[in-house]
């Protein structure tokens, strides 16, 4: 799997199986087998960042068992609860000062959106707004219809067949990456049958009158960078597969 991607493609380098872990180009990458964060031997490999990809570490005190086990930071790749900052980088990452041991890099959609809504309200003022996340389907839904493990009927579905109305907490999730809209977005998510590649929908009223379209991309266009893309190009969903 580390090799043969569905989505994102082949990874064209060398992967082995070696005793502890795997190889990748060269470069051993130890393996480890433990449900308890707080055993894992980061203190001996002398770790200084834990990327925490699993899922169940979202919160302040259950990743602190990272720390517990020798790491010195802890990026959490989801949502997350607790005193601790969300950050998405280029709108908001300057807040880092260093003395963080564990932050969250907020969900996929709340950086789709936080750029997008960070431009409109430095430009013209951002009064309130909807938005919604047209979603590639995800790890969470079924592939056929059955039994849903948290008990939802929609999710229960086929991923690949339907489009499922769900919800997103990416609108109120803005609030921690750019409090001065906190409260000011709604919305929800509608789950499409593609496997990956999705886009934010957001529509606002600006405090700013007679806003054209075109002040509106030339701002776009103005903020882009590494990491919030501008186009003009007539793209569709694949087209932006491996972009990031």
């Amino acid at each position: 799997l580390l090799k043969y991607d569905t989505m994102q493609g082949r990874f064209t380098g060398e992967v082995e199986v070696v005793d502890g872990g795997f190889r990748v180009n060269g470069k051993e990458v130890k393996s480890f087998n433990e449900p308890d964060a707080s055993k894992l031997p980061w203190n001996d490999l002398n770790i200084d960042v834990v990327l925490e990809c699993t899922g169940f570490y979202t919160d302040k005190d259950k990743a602190q068992a990272h720390i517990e086990a020798g790491a010195k930071k802890v990026l959490i790749s989801a949502p997350a609860t607790g005193d601790l900052k969300t950050i998405v980088f280029n709108t908001n990452h300057q807040e880092l000062d260093g003395s963080e041991t564990v932050v969250s890099g907020a969900s996929c959609t709340t950086n789709s959106l936080a750029p997008v809504a960070k431009v409109l309200n430095d430009d013209f003022g951002l009064v309130e707004g909807l938005m919604t996340t047209i979603h590639a389907y995800t790890g969470d839904q079924n592939t056929q219809d059955a039994p849903h493990r948290k008990g939802d009927k929609r999710r229960a579905r086929a991923a690949a067949e339907n489009i499922i109305p769900n919800s997103t907490g990416a609108a109120k999730a803005i609030g921690k990456v750019i409090p001065e809209i906190d409260g000011k977005l709604d919305g929800g998510a509608q789950r499409v049958p593609v496997a990956t590649g999705s886009l934010t929908e957001l529509t606002v009223v600006l405090e700013k009158q007679d806003v054209t379209v075109e002040q509106v991309n030339e701002a776009m266009k103005n903020a882009s960078n590494e990491s919030f893309g501008y186009t003009e190009d007539e793209i569709v969903s694949s087209d932006v597969v491996g972009m990031t």
